[in-house]
């Protein structure tokens, strides 16, 4: 056959296949409905009219999959914003596949009543939405997830996500977007995009949304032009108020406090307190001042860290600054100064959430983490560790890492009062179990700390620095004197809540509360 130019091309050729003649045609071209794209004075643009019309380019119908990411936590706009168009749309019975939900996806409820949304999967809810969906809102359970569980999931096909709709602080006409942005408007700046990142890899569909068009290309990217199908600018995609705040605070609590030296105590002692250390600091008041702790020893003792893991805050930021953390390995800024260090500090790397904690055998950063501190809402005596669920058995927290990274790091403590609001801490069983205790090797309250029988070297190590090792029944039993045991709750048969461990296994059911 002979091609535009009189070469002439055999239809095939052994080891090479099934040859095409050059026909002179470009095909590089947009593949867009030229009527739905907004006209940016330039033929090769993926930004849409609307949102509307993204959504029914994107070909979403009833009972597909929609999911969103948390980097913007309270302050999100996104999935309120694209649930209503939805809904004026007239689509039915969608599951909606979110790294996390919050207090401000309240009209999800609407939502839901009205058959919009048919099943959730995710890592956490809070708010209304959790106290509804706990009273047995939903006639499908949520499906909850850890970061690494839900990134594995997507990864691996078993999570198929139809189409995603993303939050973005900046992006170029062609889809390169970041959490960040140097040039335009950095009003709704989250940081690193590590939950985004997953999604835009693997859905079928992405759509971005955006209150900032900068020019191409948009450097550097979280998520590359080549993982984009369409762009919506929008007026606003969050508070950045909520986006800077509600997931970390620094503590001045006196408990807190003493939790926290205590804890710095148990790692300078574990025999894992090395030069080229690593390690992760999770949410909560008690779990982020260790770092401050920390840093004291770390300069005594002229200790450097290879790497810091997470959720980064502004305190680790100050490390790394001062030269005690080499490197910093972020999935989801958690406050302004780690926003900010992202786009200046070149070891301030952002990652994706299978990267982070995936459990495949790729491998994920948590397997190379040395310690990891990681707050409670309840543990039980057999060092099982509850973070999801509150001791009224309703739904008001999330997975997040935490059985990601306790599985996978060499040291896992667990920080938590022993008494709060004059409830024990430690149980016999915990409501809902998220981490079970083979995964937890310390548990540190403000009345003394225990150790994992299974780790007898951690034992030695606490008792030859000095430490007091309790039994986790003696730290129980003591919580007990003090204000007593609590009643057990009382359960519905209906299940509000599948509660899966990292590998897609399930690890516990939440029920309907009786009332």
């Amino acid at each position: 056959m002979m091609n535009i130019l009189d070469v002439d091309i055999p239809k095939y050729i052994e080891g090479v296949g099934t040859l095409k003649a050059f026909d002179g045609k470009r095909h590089s071209g947009t593949p867009y409905e030229k009527e739905g794209l907004k006209d940016y004075g330039i033929k090769k643009s993926k930004v849409m009219k609307d949102l509307e019309e993204a959504i029914r380019q994107s070909g979403l119908t009833d009972g597909m999959t929609i999911s969103f990411h948390h980097h913007f936590r309270n302050g999100d706009y996104i999935v309120n914003m694209v649930l209503e168009v939805i809904a004026k749309m007239g689509l039915k019975n969608l599951t909606v596949a979110a790294s996390s939900l919050t207090d401000i996806h309240v009209p999800m409820i609407e939502h839901i009543e009205n058959d919009t949304i048919y099943r959730i999967e995710t890592s956490g809810i809070r708010g209304e939405l959790a106290n509804a969906i706990s009273n047995g809102l939903m006639e499908v359970p949520v499906l909850f997830r850890s970061h690494g569980g839900r990134a594995y999931s997507i990864a691996s096909g078993e999570l198929t996500i139809d189409v995603a709709f993303l939050g973005v602080a900046s992006s170029d006409i062609f889809g390169n977007a970041n959490g960040f942005s140097r040039e335009g408007n950095n009003d709704a700046a989250c940081g690193a995009l590590g939950y985004a990142m997953v999604d835009a890899q693997y859905a079928k569909k992405v759509i971005l949304l955006t209150n900032n068009i900068v020019p191409f290309p948009n450097t550097p990217c979280a998520i590359p032009q080549t993982n984009v199908d369409y762009i919506v600018e929008v007026e606003a995609i969050g508070d950045p108020k909520g986006i800077a705040s509600g997931a970390t605070r620094y503590s001045t609590n006196p408990r807190e406090l003493l939790i926290a030296q205590n804890a710095a105590d148990v790692i300078e002692a574990s025999g894992y307190f090395e030069d080229g250390f690593s390690f992760q600091t999770g949410t909560g008041g008690a779990s982020l001042a260790v770092t401050r702790f920390l840093r004291d020893k770390m300069l005594k003792k002229n200790i450097k860290a290879s790497f810091a893991l997470g959720g980064i805050t502004g305190q680790i930021v100050k490390l790394h600054e001062e030269g005690l953390i080499h490197k910093l390995l972020d999935v989801q800024s958690f406050d302004l100064g780690a926003i900010e260090s992202i786009q200046r500090n070149a070891f301030h790397q952002q990652i994706d959430a299978h990267y982070y904690a995936g459990p495949g055998v790729e491998g994920a950063a948590v397997d190379q983490l040395d310690i990891v501190v990681l707050s409670a809402l309840e543990v039980d005596v057999n060092y099982n560790v509850n973070v999801l669920t509150g001791s009224d058995g309703v739904i008001r927290g999330a997975i997040g890492g935490h059985p990601d990274t306790a599985a996978g790091a060499r040291l896992s403590i667990i920080v938590a009062p022993l008494i709060r609001g004059r409830i024990p801490t430690i149980l016999d069983r915990v409501n809902t179990i998220v981490t079970p205790g083979s995964t937890v090797d310390v548990i540190v309250t403000d009345h003394g700390v225990a150790v994992n029988p299974l780790r007898t070297d951690l034992i030695e190590n606490l008792k030859s620095a000095g430490i007091q090792v309790f039994t986790i029944e003696a730290l129980k039993e003591k919580a007990e004197k003090i204000v007593g045991k609590p009643k057990p709750i009382r359960y519905d048969d209906k299940i509000v809540g599948v509660v899966s461990y990292r590998d897609g296994s399930v690890i516990d059911l939440i029920r309907k509360v009786s009332r």
